[in-house]
Order: structure tokens, then sequence, then C-alpha cells
């Protein structure tokens, strides 16, 4: 599709350069290839995404994250900069604290 689009809006900017238009026709041929060219764009981008996503899918079991963080918001991912962090949060989130049973954080 993206060698499609490719093609196709370089075939469009050809043929502007030559005719030279300058009425309304010009503007839509013109507005046809910045179009074609954001589709050619976007699907190699696609293409090059898929490819990414096929490796992380296979490395991964499926339906759990790869890293074991259940439950955890990327906001919450920012805030915990260092692994002894993530690993009182896994600690919590699983009942093994450490803390008496009683204590509440």
């Amino acid at each position: 599709m993206a060698v499609v689009a490719a093609v196709a809006a370089v075939a469009l900017l050809v043929t502007l350069i030559v005719w030279r238009r300058q009425d309304f026709l010009g503007v839509l041929l013109a507005l046809l290839c910045v179009l074609l060219a954001t589709i050619a764009g976007v699907s190699v981008a696609a293409a090059r995404q898929g490819d990414d996503r096929t490796q992380v899918v296979a490395a991964t079991a499926p339906g759990q994250p790869a890293d074991g963080l259940y439950g955890i918001d990327a906001d919450t991912l920012e805030t915990l900069d260092n692994r002894e962090a993530i690993r009182a949060m896994r600690e919590r989130r699983r009942g093994r604290s450490g803390s008496p049973a009683g204590e509440r954080w």
C-alpha cells in the first residue's frame, strides 16, 4: 500500500510541475498529492510497528504483561524510579509486606 501511494504521489507531483496550473484543479491535485504522501508515510510506520509488535507478543505469555507489574498505571510507574520501590509495591500487592496484620500504611 505504501509503494502504491508513494508512486501515485510522485506521479501527481510531476503532473503538477509539468502543468503549472494555478486554479481549482491545481489545488485539488496538490491536496491529493499531500493525502497520498501521508498515506504512504503512515503505511510505512504501521508496517514497522507491526513487525515490532509481533516480536514482543512472541516473547511474552499471552494476556500477561512482560514485566509482571499487574494493576499499576503509567503515572505510578513514572513516580517509582528505583527497583526497591517497585519490589516493595509487588510485595504489598501480594500481601507479603512483612508488616504486622493490624498495622496499615
